[in-house]
This record gives C-alpha cells, structure tokens and sequence, in this order.
C-alpha cells in the first residue's frame, strides 16, 4: 500500500458543534424552499460562478440539486472552511472580496445549516484542481450525537481526492430525504428568488423541475405582476433636502402602481439589500402608514455600506436591521424622508394622469377648461374635481366621474363670467378676445358700436 493510499484511508472530515445548534439555525430558522436554495446561491456566488442550476426532481422520490461552476473546494477547503460553523469568512481571510473580485455575502458561517431546514440527506460533491470529493451529512447520525455537549460528527466519505473526473471545477449539492409533501412549483420558487436577490447580470440562476425548460432569473421578474404608473430611479429622480453623509451611496427603483398591492403579496414597502441580496423585507420605516401612498409604493434599495460597518447590523435570517444600531437609525430616518417626497411628487403626477385620463374618456381638455377659470372660482371648484378625478380610477365609479365632469362642465362653461354667448354671433366674433382677456371695458365699447 503506498503511503499516499494509507494517509486518505486516515483522512477523515469533522463538524463540531452543540447540539441545539443546528436545531436552531438550521431546522427552525429555515423552514421553507427559497431562503434555504438562497444560502445556497449565495454559497456559488461567492465562488465566482457564473451560473448555478437548481434541479427539482419530484417524479419520484424527491431531491433538489444545487450545480455551479464555481472554484470548487478541496479537502482541506471543506474541513476547515465549509464544515466550520460559525466560520467569519471576512475576518479570517481578512477581504470583503472574491478571488474573482465580487464583494462577498457571507459572513456569519450559519447558511450551511439552512439545507437542514428542508431536507434531512445533504450529499456534496466538489472539483478544484482536477480532483472530486463527495460526502454525505446525514441528520439521522447528526441528532444521534447529542450525548455531549460538544458533538464531533464525522461525514461519510464517498470520493476523496479523486482524480477519474472530467468535470471542470465547481460544487454540487443534493437535498434528499425532503421534508415537504406538495409538488415543487418552479414559477412560484422563481418569483420568491427574484424578490431575495438582485441578480447580477454575470451570474446566471436557472430553474428547472423534472429537467423541463429552464427558467432563468431575472430582475424584471419581481415587479412583473404589478400594473406600474409611476417609476423612480434612485438618487437621479429624487429631490430630498438631508445632510445625510451615505444619500449618495443609495441606488435603486422604486414604483408606485395604478391600482392597491394586494397585501397577500407581501411586496407593499421599499425593500433593502446589501451585496445583491435582501436584508429587510418590505416596509416603509415609519411608525404611521396611514397614508393612502403606501399601498401603492413598492421597489428596492441598495444599502451596500452597512457591510462594512464595524458591527454586524444583519440579523441573522436577513429578514430585517439592527435599526436600535446608531448607523441604521441614521439611515432609517434618511428613507423616511424619501417616503415622504416619494408621496407628495406621487400626487402631483398622479393627478396629472387622471387629469390626462378623464380628457381622453370625456373630451374635455380639463388643464385647459381650468385655465379659463377665474381663480376664485377655481379654488372653490378644486376639491370637488379631485373627488372626481380619485373616483375616475374606480371602475365602479369611472361612469359616474365622467357624467360628473360634463355635467360640471355644463353648469361652470369656459370663460364663466363672460356674457358673448348670448350675443348674436358677429357681435361674438368682435368681442371674444377682449372678453377672454377680461378687458370688458373694450368688449362692451366694441359690441355697442
């Protein structure tokens, strides 16, 4: 036996951890599909590939594979790098940085728990520098360990170091043993992944059930349901008088739509992400929501910065901020004033539009009717055309709006105050542009003569 063939039958992996561990930050924090195919992503992101393939198999019995293309993990990789939980990548390799030059999304070393949320048979198998290693995490053995209070669990090597592969670098991983009873949805598994990322033109995500058609991610996606009126690029079309020191550090897309999000879409607010992925669900970061505004506003925010704070302000399931954390309260009180712009040039575009709206359905030029309108009469008439302006956009209410401007139109004519209509009609033709310059000394010296 050569010497190398006895050090890899010695060779052996280890995971060491309490036993409440991974109950918590696996089964417990991740319980459903997307967050879980999310760390994973993640996971191939950081190792520089450019795609991942996610593969739902239900035909039989039920396994999902995870594929990449990225740089792979040698055995040493994946004892002392994936199979440390709790491992700071960022701290310990001291870059926020890819060998490829991404700005990574890992950092705590809990997401490699999160395929325990779903699945209770978790194989990998990894290429880098032309050699293949497979092994197996399985939860069965996993709980059997929990006498001591330090457990030392030791993965089933399936391949170590093997060089029989033609397969270029990268990692795959299959789920198996799925703790779920429905069919896989692949158009709802790709919606719920379009809203936790910001896809990166140069990493493709690709979905496919049954090794059907694939479906690739896109960021048109997330918003592709929503019937969108009023859209914003962030800072270029926003106006906000602050003094916050990162305004400018702050991009993104916001959207208010033509008609209410529905709530059961969980996509009412402005949702945060940092490094291309979501760090804070929906919300509008303010203790009163009462404006009629918020049902109608959604989008994203970069926030990339609160990465590199010196404190970790992510909670651990990425679903919300430390806003306790001076920084992050900072920031919440720079997007309240954001909201409050976003509502006031919402308003004044959106009666624009009905305006634009009610002219089109009616025939009636309203911007140019109002423009013949003495200013006292205006005022008095303002409130009364914004309640049939805001009934316009209900259909229920849209034919009753529009008889409502004609008959308005009818009791308050263009040019209210002048008297020419009664006129006969050569005296009109004389007498009109007086009238409408409200020069009525001239006008009635010209109709007398």
């Amino acid at each position: 036996m050569s010497e190398t063939e006895n050090n890899n039958k010695t060779r052996r992996l280890e995971m060491t951890f309490t036993p409440n561990t991974i109950e918590h930050l696996g089964v417990r924090l991740y319980s459903t599909l997307p967050p879980v195919l999310a760390e994973l992503i993640a996971n191939s992101y950081d190792a520089d590939s450019s795609e991942v393939r996610i593969e739902l198999n239900d035909s039989g019995a039920k396994e999902i594979i995870i594929k990449d293309n990225g740089h792979g993990m040698s055995f040493e990789d994946i004892n002392k790098k994936f199979l440390r939980i709790g491992r700071n990548r960022r701290e310990e390799e001291s870059s926020q940085v890819s060998i490829g030059g991404r700005h990574v999304i890992g950092k705590k070393g809990l997401g490699k728990l999160s395929f325990f949320g779903i699945a209770h048979m978790i194989e990998v198998s990894t290429v880098k520098d032309g050699k293949r290693n497979t092994f197996v995490l399985d939860w069965e053995n996993i709980i059997n360990n929990t006498n001591d209070e330090l457990v030392n669990y030791h993965p089933e090597i399936l391949e170590l170091n093997s060089d029989e592969t033609q397969a270029s670098s990268g990692t795959t991983i299959t789920l198996r043993k799925i703790q779920r009873v429905s069919d896989f949805n692949p158009e709802a598994l790709a919606d719920s992944l379009s809203k936790i990322f910001i896809i990166d033109p140069e990493f493709n995500i690709y979905i496919s059930r049954n090794r059907d058609t694939k479906i690739l991610l896109d960021n048109e996606r997330k918003y592709s349901s929503l019937n969108k009126e009023i859209e914003w690029s962030i800072p270029n079309d926003i106006t906000v008088d602050s003094n916050y020191a990162r305004a400018s550090k702050i991009t993104g897309y916001l959207i208010a739509t033509k008609t209410p999000i529905s709530p059961s879409t969980n996509m009412r607010g402005i949702t945060l992400f940092s490094r291309k992925k979501l760090v804070n669900l929906p919300e509008y970061f303010s203790d009163s929501t009462s404006s009629h505004f918020f049902s109608y506003l959604t989008g994203w925010l970069e926030v990339d910065f609160i990465d590199d704070l010196s404190e970790d302000v992510i909670e651990t399931n990425r679903q919300s901020l430390d806003w306790d954390h001076p920084e992050i309260a900072e920031l919440r009180l720079y997007l309240q004033k954001i909201i409050r712009w976003l509502e006031r040039d919402w308003r004044q575009k959106r009666a624009s539009i009905q305006e634009e709206k009610l002219t089109e359905k009616t025939g009636i030029d309203i911007a140019d009717w109002r423009g013949t309108i003495p200013d006292e009469l205006n005022n008095k008439l303002s409130s009364l055309i914004k309640s049939l302006e805001s009934n316009s956009e209900l259909p229920e209410k849209q034919e009753s709006a529009i008889q409502g401007f004609e008959s308005l139109l009818k009791i308050v004519p263009p040019y209210p105050y002048f008297h020419w209509r009664n006129l006969h009609p050569t005296l009109q033709a004389v007498v009109f542009d007086y009238y409408k310059a409200q020069n009525y000394h001239y006008a009635v010296f010209e109709g007398m003569r």
